[in-house]
């Protein structure tokens, strides 16, 4: 996401860069810039005003600092305006002092409304929450059936209601009567949408409002829609009152106008962005780690906190004991893999890197997904003799393989070049970093020394 913001950004702010201080004059060039590169991405006329005078009032006339260059100067500046339009922190979802805490999900029909209710979920109960959710949209066929199937397979309760029962009200309050009655502490409800908004939708919404006093009314909004998301978002806080927001597809949207633009229109947080279209692809919205982003300057802590939640500790020590001992096999590197698309796709993990050396040629590499579940099939293929030892794999072996996957002798051969380069850049860099002992001081310059060095090997086929 952001790819084409950030790209343009990062390109306007060049031509600030080798100037001893920031005057009007070499300000200006690279203000219409970033001003261009705003509205092209989609940001609210309104914002990119704010968002420019902003830095014109702090940068124009400033030394430069003696630690920064002027171009650094500036992208700190930009940096700081751009968090105080997304938010200083991140907004958490508010929880009533008495369960159960009521959820409203709103907004128009196509938006995502239902799979983000499901999503949202999930996260409550990872995040050790109980909740149970209800569908109140009577209207679109077969609506509360869909709300049904996503929680079915997260193993999560959905209120049905009697049968026969209609009535948004009544299924709304159903399901907090059984929230109370079985210890649930959160009611989530998936409420209707239409194609526009109109009076009858606002009347329903308004009723089931007054009714359950909602903790929460986060109105769900499709990124790719850009400035039409914002104008419903307006519409629906100026006659509902929505209290957070949950922008869907930001996996998709390369522009990023939505995102920028909504709170400071709409005067509400951004609590969660959808990117993707697996259950735990919903993540709560840190402005400040989304604005580093946006800038180059990487997305680490998101990446560190998804390797924490999705790879297994005991097996990274593992891996690590075996990189040391040199027992690193083509079942481990499989493992990796494994583990690897665990976390995200690759293009999501490399979104959260630095823009700096090797990260940022990496980045510049196209990966094909496809053909990393080709290269767990080949290791598949393999017997545990031949995963053990990689030397045994002579031309006769190789041929069985390539047609047990399904594959290429090419594609078998490219595999075993690339685990090769792989033990032992991984052995060159654990064991540079056992070897560092108390020597911290050292580290960045010794890996900065070694990445700076390292080819990423290619992939079979595409990458």
């Amino acid at each position: 996401m952001f790819e084409n913001l950030s790209e343009k950004l990062q390109r306007a702010l060049k031509s600030l860069r080798g100037e001893g201080k920031l005057t009007a004059e070499n300000m200006e060039a690279g203000l219409r810039e970033i001003r261009v590169a705003l509205l092209e991405a989609d940001v609210h006329f309104k914002v990119v005003k704010q968002l420019i005078d902003g830095i014109k009032e702090k940068a124009l006339g400033q030394e430069v600092l003696t630690a920064l260059s002027p171009g650094q100067q500036v992208v700190k500046i930009l940096r700081d305006e751009m968090v105080k339009i997304l938010g200083t922190h991140q907004s958490k979802l508010r929880m009533a002092n008495e369960p159960p805490t009521v959820i409203f999900m709103v907004g128009l029909q196509g938006s995502g409304k239902t799979t983000s209710t499901a999503k949202l979920a999930k996260w409550l109960v990872k995040n050790g929450r109980t909740p149970v959710l209800v569908s109140v949209d009577v209207y679109r066929p077969a609506a509360r059936q869909q709300l049904a199937v996503l929680a079915r397979d997260l193993k999560i309760p959905v209120f049905a209601g009697p049968e026969g029962e209609n009535r948004p009200l009544e299924l709304a309050r159903g399901a907090r009567r059984e929230a109370m009655q079985t210890g649930r502490d959160t009611v989530m409800v998936d409420t209707a949408g239409r194609l526009h908004i109109d009076d009858e939708l606002m009347a329903e919404l308004s009723e089931l409002k007054d009714a359950l006093t909602p903790a929460e009314i986060l109105f769900v909004a499709d990124a790719m829609t850009g400035q039409d998301a914002v104008k419903s978002a307006d519409e629906f806080h100026k006659r509902l009152g929505i209290t957070g927001i949950v922008l869907t597809k930001m996996d998709g949207d390369a522009r990023g106008g939505a995102a920028l633009s909504i709170r400071q229109v709409t005067g509400q947080p951004l609590k969660f962005v959808g990117t993707g279209e697996k259950p735990d692809a919903l993540e709560p919205f840190h402005p400040e780690r989304v604005v580093s982003r946006i800038l180059g300057m990487g997305d680490v802590l998101s990446l560190i906190e998804k390797v924490e939640e999705n790879i297994d500790q005991k097996k990274a020590e593992e891996m690590q004991r075996k990189l040391l001992e040199d027992d690193f096999t083509l079942s481990d590197f499989r493992d990796q893999l494994t583990q690897l698309r665990k976390i995200g796709s690759l293009e999501s993990l490399m979104e959260m890197m630095p823009k700096v050396g090797i990260f940022k040629e990496l980045q510049k590499q196209k990966v094909d997904e496809k053909e990393l579940t080709r290269v767990v099939a080949i290791i598949d293929s393999m017997t545990p003799r031949e995963r053990a030892n990689h030397m045994i794999i002579n031309g006769s072996r190789r041929r069985r393989i390539a047609k047990g996957s399904g594959t290429t002798v090419q594609d078998v051969n490219n595999l075993l070049k690339q685990y090769g380069e792989a033990r032992k850049m991984m052995k060159s860099i654990s064991g540079g970093l056992m070897g560092m002992g108390a020597g911290g001081g050292k580290l960045g310059a010794m890996l900065g020394k070694r990445m700076g060095k390292f080819k990423m090997p290619p992939f079979p086929g595409k990458w």
